[in-house]
């Protein structure tokens, strides 16, 4: 007995018809002549209430239709699956191993071989994949990144500039020993997972990405990046940074640039608009400072300007009495 059987019995038994059952359950005729005829899959239990609609119309037990339209479209998708995949190819696979850090290796490596291309080895070739494809495309447009991927794959630079777009179509089902070679060997240091929860952690060459350190669980997030060189001359600037608050602080380190390296004098400016109240509507969260504190070190400094440029007149200018005796002689 499957869903369709049930639901042409029970109307045959109920004196109703298909325009009956479209009606009470408020979908259209041709819906369900399309689910009577098998042209159309039954819809997924928890995605849909029309199974319990319909076990009121037809006076059937309220879980017995998804029931077996659970069962039943487990086994329609079991027949549209191709053939299980084949393994990674070896050079992939032996890639992806030697960068898994040497405490897990043996134990990755034998889950990976007990069954070939399974749930574990797909899931760690995706992650890294998925990481390498993502700082990839955030460099396309950098001249000097390309050259970098160039020098350590002993390539040319219009050879990586070619394959990058190919890199960035793979996926795990696709990707070849040139990939690996190419992308995921120069880019990826090492990875470590935790077979408890899947919590993966990639760390990636230095010389490619300043977010070094990838973690990965249910959604991907950067680990600690390497700080700004105007970033640490600023913190280190009393004068600029004497009163910076943590949250503050957090703020400006959480910057990212992707190719101009900002000057100590940007992070100052950027705290300056951080916390200037016009900065923010009304209904904003407050800023992160008052006012007239962060623009007391600038206001200091146009002070100090002034006063060094009235020293430097006082300095060059002709004395008073020099002046009276020029007038009197002219007088004369």
């Amino acid at each position: 007995m499957d869903v369709r059987l049930i639901i042409k019995n029970r109307l045959e038994q109920l004196g109703l018809d298909q325009k009956d059952l479209a009606a009470a359950v408020g979908v259209t005729d041709a819906y369900i002549s399309q689910l009577l005829t098998r042209k159309k899959l039954p819809p997924a239990p928890e995605r849909t209430d029309i199974y319990v609609r319909m076990a009121k119309v037809l006076k059937l037990p309220a879980n017995r239709l998804s029931e077996l339209a659970g069962h039943e479209r487990v086994e329609e998708l079991k027949k549209r699956l191709p053939d299980a995949p084949a393994p990674l190819f070896r050079d992939v696979r032996e890639l992806i191993l030697q960068k898994c850090s040497s405490a897990k290796r043996e134990e990755i490596r034998a889950i990976f071989e007990k069954q070939p291309f399974g749930e574990l080895e797909r899931l760690v070739t995706q992650k890294l994949l998925d990481v390498a494809k993502k700082v990839a495309k955030e460099e396309l447009e950098s001249e000097s990144w390309l050259k970098v991927i160039a020098q350590l794959t002993g390539r040319t630079y219009q050879e990586v500039r070619g394959s990058i777009l190919q890199f960035l179509k793979t996926d795990v089902l696709r990707i070849s020993a040139e990939n690996c070679v190419s992308f995921l060997d120069p880019l990826i240091d090492a990875w470590d997972i935790d077979l408890a929860n899947f919590g993966m952690e990639i760390v990636l060459n230095r010389r490619l990405t300043s977010a070094y350190l990838r973690k990965v669980d249910y959604v991907e997030s950067d680990g600690p990046r390497e700080e700004e060189p105007g970033l640490k001359e600023f913190l280190q600037n009393a004068a600029m940074s004497g009163d910076l608050s943590q949250e503050e602080t957090t703020f400006l380190r959480d910057l990212k640039f992707k190719k101009a390296r900002p000057t100590a004098l940007y992070y100052y400016r950027e705290l300056q608009n951080l916390r200037d109240p016009l900065n923010f509507r009304e209904a904003s969260v407050a800023p992160l400072h008052k006012y007239g504190d962060a623009a007391s070190i600038e206001r200091q400094m146009q002070l100090h300007s002034r006063e060094d440029a009235i020293e430097r007149w006082s300095q060059t200018k002709p004395s008073r009495a020099s002046r009276s005796s020029k007038s009197h002689r002219r007088i004369r």
